[in-house]
C-alpha cells in the first residue's frame, strides 16, 4: 500500500508540475492532508482508495482540457493498472475522479460512497476560507476575469454547461460556488471545518465591498 501511494505522489508530482496555482500539487496534497484528517472520525471506509482518489482527483481537470471530462479518469486508470491496482480499487476510484466535481451545483450525483463523501469534503474545504479566497482569485487571474463588476450579477441556476462556459467576474463565484460548498458537506468533521471558514469569506466580502465603495 504505502509502496502504491509513494508512487503515485512522485506521478501526480510530475504530471501537475506546470499546474495553474489552484490546481497544482500543493492542491492535491492539501485534499490528501484533508481527507486523511476526515477519514480518521469516519468508521469501515477504505484508507487506500481514499489515498489514491484524493491523489488522483485533479490529475487532468477538465477545465484545463477543453473542457473534456473523460482525460482525468483514463489518465488515472491507465497509471494504476500500470501498479498492478485491484481493478474494484481502480473501478472506484475512477467514479471519485467522474463525480467529485461540483459542476454548478445542479447536476446529480451518479455514484455514492463513504469514500466519495470523504474526498469530496477534502476538495471543497480547499475551495473555502483563506486558501478558497487566494485559490477563487488565482484562477480568475489565470483566466482574465475582473475582479468585480457591480452590474453582473450572479447566476445562481447555472446548467452544468453554463458554469463550465462563464466568464463572470471572480466575486460572483462567492455567490456560484462557495457559499454554497458549507451545506453541501458530507462529513460530520467537514461541516465544522467548512462553517469556520465559510465565516472567514464573508468577513473578507464584507472588507471587500467596503473598500470598493471608499468607505474605509
Amino acid at each position: 500500500m504505502d509502496k502504491v501511494i509513494s508512487k503515485t505522489i512522485d506521478f501526480v508530482k510530475e504530471k501537475l508540475a506546470d499546474a495553474e496555482g489552484g490546481h497544482d500539487w500543493f492542491h492535491i496534497q492539501r485534499v490528501y492532508n484533508n481527507a486523511r484528517l476526515i477519514a480518521k472520525g469516519e468508521d469501515n471506509v477504505d484508507h487506500l482508495i481514499i489515498a489514491l482518489g484524493a491523489l488522483l482527483h485533479d490529475i487532468a481537470d477538465s477545465k484545463f482540457h477543453d473542457g473534456d471530462e473523460t482525460v482525468g479518469p483514463r489518465v488515472a486508470s491507465e497509471f494504476l493498472e500500470g501498479l498492478h491496482v485491484k481493478k474494484e480499487v481502480i473501478d472506484h476510484v475512477v467514479n471519485i475522479i467522474e463525480n467529485i466535481s461540483f459542476k454548478g451545483g445542479n447536476v446529480i450525483q451518479k455514484f455514492t460512497s463513504p469514500e466519495l463523501d470523504i474526498i469530496q469534503d477534502a476538495d471543497r474545504l480547499d475551495a473555502i476560507g483563506a486558501i478558497g479566497i487566494a485559490r477563487c482569485f488565482n484562477y480568475g487571474g489565470f483566466k482574465n476575469r475582473a475582479l468585480y463588476d457591480p452590474d453582473i450579477a450572479p447566476n445562481l441556476h447555472m446548467s452544468k454547461e453554463e458554469y463550465k462556459k462563464s466568464t463572470a467576474p471572480t466575486i460572483n463565484h462567492f455567490y456560484e460556488k462557495l457559499f454554497l460548498l458549507k451545506d453541501r458537506m458530507n462529513t460530520e468533521t467537514g461541516k465544522k471545518i467548512a462553517q469556520q471558514r465559510h465565516t472567514y469569506m464573508e468577513t473578507f466580502l464584507d472588507q471587500f465591498y467596503k473598500e470598493w465603495q471608499g468607505e474605509l
